[in-house]
């Protein structure tokens, strides 16, 4: 069977979370490189895969998808179910809290945290100005969020239970930005979370894909994809 392709760029924290998820399932995989400021994105053949022009892709064979998260549930289902809490030992009740989790991540977590990545990281490279007040109010709302997740996690040892899955995976990219900010200390607060946060990072399969995500995006080294 060939590998599935992913197509886009590595330092992409949706093309990351897509990556991850491969090297946990172990799955053969090919990333096929694309280039953001070159337009490939935009390119009638990319539409052809994604007509909103937006990456990451998966191809597996005659199956082509898009957005991450869908691309991850795939991957585990096919690969590695337990991420999920399905197979072998897991349960409908397990399942629903990944779901739950994985929602919480993407409508709470991510929507705090990408505004200060932006406004940070992005923005200072591609000449446009910081909007302290958006920063201010994102951090809030990271703050109000992380409180939840500390009462969560100082009964459980990760989000959906005692044992890992695409709930507290999912967190890895985005969260590896933010890690590179000057709000990194808002963590301290949150013993648990922390707690949570360093045993991600802890895993080869997050150290290997964060290996090609450098802290500024390439923008500093001029390797912008």
């Amino acid at each position: 069977m060939a590998p599935m392709k992913v197509y886009g760029w590595v330092v992409s924290p949706w093309m990351a979370r897509v990556l991850v998820a491969l090297e946990e399932a172990g799955a053969e995989y090919e990333v096929v490189p694309m280039s953001r400021s070159g337009g490939d994105h935009r390119r009638p053949e990319h539409l052809a895969r994604n007509p909103f022009g937006e990456i990451p892709v998966l191809e597996d064979g005659d199956l082509t998808l898009y957005q991450s998260r869908a691309i991850a549930r795939y991957i585990f289902r096919k690969y590695k179910p337990e991420l999920l809490g399905l197979g072998e030992g897991g349960s409908l009740e397990e399942s629903a809290m990944v779901d739950m989790w994985l929602d919480v991540e993407a409508h709470q977590h991510e929507a705090a945290v990408r505004p200060i990545l932006w406004h940070c990281i992005i923005n200072k490279f591609e000449g446009r100005d910081r909007d302290q007040g958006v920063v201010d109010e994102s951090v809030r709302k990271l703050e109000k969020v992380l409180e939840v997740y500390e009462a969560r996690l100082s009964g459980s040892r990760y989000l959906a239970g005692d044992r890992i899955s695409l709930a507290d995976l999912s967190h890895f990219s985005f969260m590896r930005y933010f890690m590179a900010t000057e709000y990194a200390g808002v963590v301290d607060a949150y013993p648990h979370v922390k707690a949570w946060w360093e045993a991600l990072l802890a895993r080869p399969t997050v150290q290997k894909v964060m290996a090609g995500m450098p802290p500024d995006f390439g923008f500093g080294s001029g390797n912008i994809p």
